[in-house]
């Protein structure tokens, strides 16, 4: 594996304890903070993004940078790196717009279905509409060739995936304990489909397994489309603001159907009219639009 920067290439001697302190560095501002010892680059993207969140234009590409003292200035960070000791590290924004933000397109994507198990059903908001939405879009998916990735928290404990969501063809069915869907065997199906560069989200809990998800798949540079009315949680406050924190961090908060409608484009799409007769089959009125 490729882990931490050579000695000497962070600036300092090595860091004991927990914890590593961190200078991160943005446009003209430099505020030193501190790391778990062994966080990557999801977790660096993270602290960016809390520290400098306000003024991080989420519609443009960064890069983030290591100071290297043995040639005095600042390279890409290196694939693979953690952080093992002090250093200092900054975001640079790249000067080319991401003009496709948000673009879907069939060969580019992958679904993520997330935690849509049975113990779930009594306590989680608005469940039955939610499987209803998943179900059409996994469905969609099949219809389009798009590749579906699904996990179960804890299964032993917490039931399979419920019996009316149709896992046919499903790429990966995958148990954790892990909130966040990005494991390793998540992250090897994603090196074996080319090009992917949007993953749609839905699933349980808005504010832990989908929240948890979505930043570490930002973080490694995703695009990541979270589908408001499939995705739900126990409390609605908890989904409400889980939802706007994520939107502010570049996320895409979107519906079923304007998902299913971007990935056809066209009408003379060749499976536009099943996708449409997908869409036009009963559509869920639970309220779960109006509390995004």
């Amino acid at each position: 594996a490729e882990a931490a920067a050579a000695p000497g290439s962070g600036g300092c001697s090595p860091a004991s304890g927990g914890s590593v302190p961190v200078l991160f560095c943005f446009s003209v501002f430099a505020r030193p903070s501190s790391v778990p010892h062994g966080a990557g680059y999801e977790l660096l993207i993270q602290k960016f993004l809390s520290l400098y969140g306000d003024q991080i234009d989420m519609h443009r590409k960064f890069v983030v940078q290591l100071f290297a003292e043995e040639w005095s200035q600042y390279i890409d960070l290196p694939k693979g790196f953690v952080v093992s000791e002090r250093c200092k590290l900054r975001l640079v924004p790249l000067q080319i717009q991401m003009t496709t933000l948000g673009n879907l397109t069939p060969s580019s994507t992958v679904f993520f279905c997330c935690d849509m198990q049975e113990r779930f059903r009594p306590a989680i908001k608005y469940f039955g509409d939610i499987i209803s939405v998943g179900q059409r879009l996994l469905q969609g998916a099949r219809l389009l060739g798009i590749p579906v990735i699904v996990t179960e928290q804890y299964p032993k404990g917490l039931g399979s995936t419920v019996q009316e969501i149709d896992l046919t063809g499903a790429k990966l069915v995958l148990p954790k304990t892990k909130f966040s869907m990005v494991l390793p065997e998540v992250e090897a199906a994603l090196a074996e489909i080319p090009g992917v560069r949007s993953v749609v989200l839905f699933g349980v809990e808005t504010h832990v397994c989908i929240q948890q998800t979505a930043l570490e798949l930002i973080g490694r540079g995703l695009e990541v489309h979270i589908v408001a009315d499939a995705t739900s949680s126990r409390s609605m406050m908890d989904r409400m603001f889980a939802l706007e924190r994520l939107a502010r961090t570049g996320i895409i908060v979107t519906t079923s159907e304007a998902i299913l409608l971007q990935l056809v484009a066209d009408k003379e799409h060749p499976k536009f009219k099943e996708i449409q007769n997908l869409i036009k089959a009963s559509a869920p009125e639970s309220g779960l639009l109006s509390k995004v």
